[in-house]
């Protein structure tokens, strides 16, 4: 087993999970992702094989077919997958955010109609909160539900939905003007059932076609339209409208530990190619790792490597023990996806030439990472939630 990034007193069933999921990346999905990747292609057979290995379930409670595991675990599973490609991924983060807004906010009635299905993969999950001309602006969101009888209408455009086309359950954050005099009090999380598929799925809501990206390939990344869609009102997420934002928000501290484990699973890839180009590559007669330049290149790739992993496993305890998360989730992702970016890029540059053709994994790496610098949140956003919760405790008391 590799020196970095080991997570310290992991239960024995945390363990097993994690070398069963490692052995199902090196065997499944790495030898087959450049292909997958260059072919934009959805990885079907790769996540049927994670649906058999139960972690569509993975933090799902026992009581609704789930394995019931932590956010560490979660994690350290999306850090393993990541490591073998990142779009595989985010094929399960999005369901795992809505698998647990569920089981935090739903109904009972809500978590008994969805939690078994989505324990097994029969329902997945997405979710969304930007729009077009949005931002970070959450509290700023304009498709709008009002009520009509029972029902809700809703009118508006959806931006960056992950799974928008293969999923079935969209957590939606919409505008239902409820009179609070601040705006993210008016916000509504609705539970939204749908086909898969693209074009025209129910009366009223469209998800048009793929978003050609950079980088993230193979998953797919929509929109989605609201013109006149009605909707219950028993499924709005908990019940009660107007309690949207704060749901997301906790949503969302999962989703940040998210993608810094996916930046540390890269950032791992990166170096495993790094350290094993420089060891075959020779130069001057001898292997480029004996040059002090390299050799100290590697040195500060392992460092960032190790540093970024023990920031997203402090975060992922926190939450796991009930307390609040959001500035050391904030300080993992930061941190995390920023040095990700550093060290594949050093990575890149230790493959010289090489690096630039599609043939070497590092190329799609080098894609890969600067998404990880915009998911949930900038890095700019996360210096304002670092400070603004730093200032809570440090703040003068006047």
């Amino acid at each position: 087993m590799a020196r970095l990034a080991q997570t310290a007193d992991l239960t024995d069933i945390q363990q097993e999970i994690l070398s069963t999921v490692r052995s199902f990346v090196d065997k499944e999905i790495i030898p087959h992702a450049q292909q997958l990747e260059h072919a934009d292609e959805y990885p079907q057979e790769i996540v049927d094989g994670l649906k058999e290995l139960g972690i569509f379930g993975l933090m799902i409670p026992e009581e609704y077919g789930g394995l019931g595991e932590s956010l560490l675990t979660y994690a350290l599973v999306v850090e393993e997958i990541a490591r073998g490609w990142m779009s595989v991924s985010g094929v399960i983060n999005t369901h795992f955010i809505v698998a647990y807004m569920l089981r935090q906010h739903g109904t009972p009635e809500q978590k008994e109609h969805f939690l078994p299905r989505m324990a097994t993969g029969e329902v997945r999950g997405a979710f969304s909160m930007s729009e077009p001309g949005l931002g970070s602006d959450v509290a700023g969101i304009r498709t709008k539900a009002v009520k009509d009888g029972d029902d809700y209408v809703i009118d508006g455009q959806k931006m960056w939905l992950t799974n928008g086309g293969s999923s079935t359950l969209v957590a939606t954050l919409v505008r239902t003007d409820l009179g609070a005099d601040k705006a993210h009090q008016n916000l509504t999380t609705f539970l939204v059932e749908k086909p898969a598929g693209f074009g025209t799925v129910a009366p009223g809501l469209t998800i048009p076609g793929k978003i050609d990206k950079m980088g993230y390939k193979g998953v797919d990344t929509t929109e989605m339209v609201f013109d006149g869609y009605r909707i219950g009102a028993d499924t709005v997420l908990g019940g009660t409208p107007g309690r949207g934002f704060a749901q997301m928000m906790d949503g969302v501290e999962v989703g940040r530990v998210n993608v810094a484990a996916r930046a540390c699973g890269i950032s791992i890839r990166a170096f495993e190619l790094a350290v094993e180009y420089a060891q075959q590559r020779e130069t001057f007669g001898k292997p480029i790792v004996q040059h002090q330049a390299i050799a100290f290149q590697l040195a500060e790739m392992a460092t960032k490597v190790e540093a970024a992993h023990l920031m997203m496993v402090n975060a992922a305890r926190l939450k796991d023990a009930g307390q609040r998360n959001d500035v050391e989730a904030g300080m993992a992702k930061l941190i995390a996806s920023e040095y990700c970016a550093e060290v594949t890029t050093q990575s890149f540059r230790i493959h010289g030439g090489y690096g630039y053709s599609k043939e070497y994994e590092i190329e799609r790496l080098m894609r890969e990472a600067p998404f990880l610098l915009i998911g949930e949140g900038t890095s700019e956003i996360q210096k304002t939630i670092i400070s603004r919760g730093l200032l809570k405790e440090y703040g003068l008391k006047r």
